[in-house]
């Protein structure tokens, strides 16, 4: 598969030489805080590994390292659904602390929807955001995405009873 660019942006699928430094970045409690807590923390080379695994087996690719200048910054991925939402995937994103502003996450998030949309053709993709992830919530709305509602005392991370913000975009052939 090509890699999807723009810019200094690029997804690509993920390989084994990966492992070091999706580890180094992903092992940040600030990142932690911010994702699903299926993702371990700490993380190690070994999650790095069989995160890496998981991505390899998929046909199509949905799951892809951010690269900013050729190095890699983070993650992206869809998470197709199934039953009656099958034309839907859910994003999950995230980049490491060094690469925090600038732009990467939004250029990411435009990539991948392109992709979803254009390659796998999907109506709707969306995504749940913490009520304290501000910097997520921009993302999404400057990639175009339309905040659906809030999801009041939905999530429990670190402990704590939060909200969730959903947030979707409409493929715009389906408009």
């Amino acid at each position: 598969m090509n890699p999807l660019q723009a810019g200094n942006v690029a997804l690509r699928p993920p390989e084994y030489s990966d492992k070091f430094r999706l580890a180094e970045l992903c092992n940040n409690k600030k990142i932690w805080d911010n994702v699903r807590d299926s993702i371990p923390f700490p993380y190690t080379i070994s999650d790095a590994e069989y995160f890496i695994g998981l991505c390899r087996d998929e046909n199509p690719p949905m799951t892809f390292i951010i690269e900013y200048h050729n190095e890699v910054a983070g993650v992206i991925g869809l998470v197709k659904q199934t039953d009656v939402y099958r034309l839907t995937a859910e994003i999950g994103y995230w980049v490491g602390e060094p690469f925090w502003g600038k732009k990467i996450a939004t250029t990411a998030v435009k990539l991948i929807t392109g992709y979803g949309f254009d390659k796998l053709m999907l109506v709707r993709i969306f995504t749940g955001v913490f009520e304290h992830n501000i910097a997520s919530q921009r993302v999404l709305t400057k990639a175009g995405f339309k905040l659906e509602g809030i999801f009041e005392n939905s999530v429990v991370k670190n402990g704590e009873v939060i909200d969730e913000y959903r947030y979707a975009l409409i493929n715009p052939l389906f408009i």
